[in-house]
């Protein structure tokens, strides 16, 4: 495990370049091996969580080049059984099953891993799974999954929207036979950027980004070249370091449109938001924030995944807020940390009452996920003293050159 050594207080002010979408990269990487031709993948971000992907797809005998642009052919795939230490390292090792289903006939990948923020369950990409037609077991802590002939189109609708289900039903039936429909499917920008890769490979999807996604099965798909989008989520985190620390910020690579919730939000608390097509600023210069309250909800509601970070805006703000979680039961574990730095919050069931301070003290904290260590390492940037953040490379899983980014704007920052 990494440490994080912080001395602040800093003003994060400058230009950075966001990188691709995690959230999109991964399952675009994985429902690659969809087709046996050749794939050129642009704005992959080299990160851990697509590190343990490429690690995955290789040992099911992908021939994967990476560089400035990744060259991905599955022609010569010759397993279709995953073990259990590279899928638990990942949650999103998950949409392996599907695309292996749909093109083998068979799969075998043990339960997914990922960051412990709750109960992440997957019944409902094994409810799609079994609606194609596919037969699953589960054995011990193992997925099998076996299809007789060919996979079915079927009319499928999510008892409560699910991105990760939305995707394994939506590639998998790219192969599937006849019609396949998906409602109450998931909206988010990373929905829509899996559904155009699979459309550029030949596949025929339409309504990505609305709660009705309709799939039209086809014999096969080709190769293809592909961009991914910037991440929104990489995009809120550094608008929220600035917010904290009276900054200016510009963040170049990015759709301002993804983040539309968000920024109304920023802009509530006083900060000064200007958009272009692929550019987002905020300024927040001798401005101090206003708390306001947040609840988080399915996209184009406010993301969970910029709970933690805007949690950390409002317990430096001015007044007090209430934040409400409602995808995840255990999103709050990075608050006891922030606490230590002076923070004053409480938490009760699925909410934390915020109630602002004027200033954070150093620290030693402990990370446990991937979004609340990038708020507490936020935090220790603005904290009077030296912070010390254990478990910091939890923040590696999603972010590409986060500190590198960070000292370009002003941290003052080391990681060991």
């Amino acid at each position: 495990m990494k440490t994080c050594y912080i001395t602040g207080p800093t003003s994060l002010s400058g230009e950075v370049k966001i990188s691709g979408s995690k959230n999109a990269a991964l399952p675009i990487l994985l429902t690659s091996i969809l087709t046996k031709e050749s794939i050129e993948l642009y704005n992959v971000p080299i990160l851990q969580d697509t590190i343990n992907i490429i690690k995955i797809l290789s040992k099911l005998g992908v021939k994967i080049k990476v560089g400035k642009e990744m060259y991905l052919n599955a022609g010569q795939i010759r397993n279709c059984a995953i073990s259990n230490h590279m899928t638990k390292k990942t949650r999103a090792s998950i949409w392996i099953l599907g695309p292996l289903l749909a093109r083998f006939g068979y799969a075998k990948i043990s339960f997914p891993g990922g960051c412990n923020i709750g109960k992440r369950k997957i019944d409902l990409h094994i409810f799609g799974l079994k609606k194609l037609g596919a037969t699953i077991k589960i054995c011990k802590n193992h997925i099998i999954g076996v299809v007789v002939g060919k996979l079915k189109g079927a009319n499928i609708t999510l008892s409560k929207i699910s991105v990760g289900a939305t995707v394994t039903i939506m590639s998998t039936a790219t192969l599937a036979l006849g019609i396949t429909t998906i409602s109450n499917a998931a909206r988010e920008p990373e929905i829509i950027d899996v559904a155009n890769f699979l459309n550029n490979l030949g596949a025929k999807i339409i309504g990505a980004g609305s709660h009705k996604i309709i799939i039209k099965g086809v014999n096969k798909l080709h190769g293809g070249t592909y961009k991914i989008i910037p991440d929104r989520i990489e995009t809120g985190t550094f608008l929220i370091a600035a917010a904290i620390s009276q900054g200016n910020i510009i963040c170049y690579n990015s759709k301002p449109k993804m983040l539309t919730c968000l920024l109304k939000k920023l802009t509530k608390t006083g900060a000064r938001i200007r958009t272009g097509n692929d550019w987002v600023s905020l300024n927040m210069s001798n401005i101090n924030p206003k708390a306001i309250n947040i609840v988080t909800s399915p996209y184009p509601g406010f993301p969970t995944d910029m709970q933690a970070q805007f949690t950390l805006l409002n317990l430096v703000a001015t007044g007090n807020s209430k934040v409400t979680e409602t995808i995840f039961e255990n999103r709050f574990i990075h608050i006891p940390e922030l606490i230590k730095m002076g923070a004053l919050a409480i938490v009760k069931k699925n909410s934390v009452f915020c109630y602002g301070v004027k200033k954070l003290h150093s620290a030693k904290i402990i990370a446990s996920d991937l979004r609340g260590s990038s708020s507490l390492i936020l935090a220790g940037c603005i904290a009077n003293g030296n912070t010390i953040v254990k478990n910091s490379n939890f923040v590696t899983r999603g972010y590409e050159n986060f500190y590198s980014k960070l000292k370009i704007i002003g941290a003052k920052i080391k990681n060991k």
